[in-house]
């Protein structure tokens, strides 16, 4: 499955898959294999980081 290259399209789709299918982000990252630092990087780049309390992207 290749992701979103647009972060906000990207934000999107992974707080969705979040909420619906992983228990975390690690766990979203290996079974999608998808780097997870970059993946931060991305979000980052538009003022978004991982909040694992409340398992999304904030």
């Amino acid at each position: 499955m290749t992701l979103p290259r647009d972060p906000y399209i990207l934000l999107s789709f992974v707080n969705t898959k979040l909420r619906d299918q992983y228990g975390g982000l690690a766990e979203l990252c290996a079974a999608l294999n998808a780097d997870e630092a970059a993946l931060r990087r991305t979000l980052a780049s538009v003022n978004y980081r991982y909040d694992s309390g409340r398992n999304q992207f904030i």
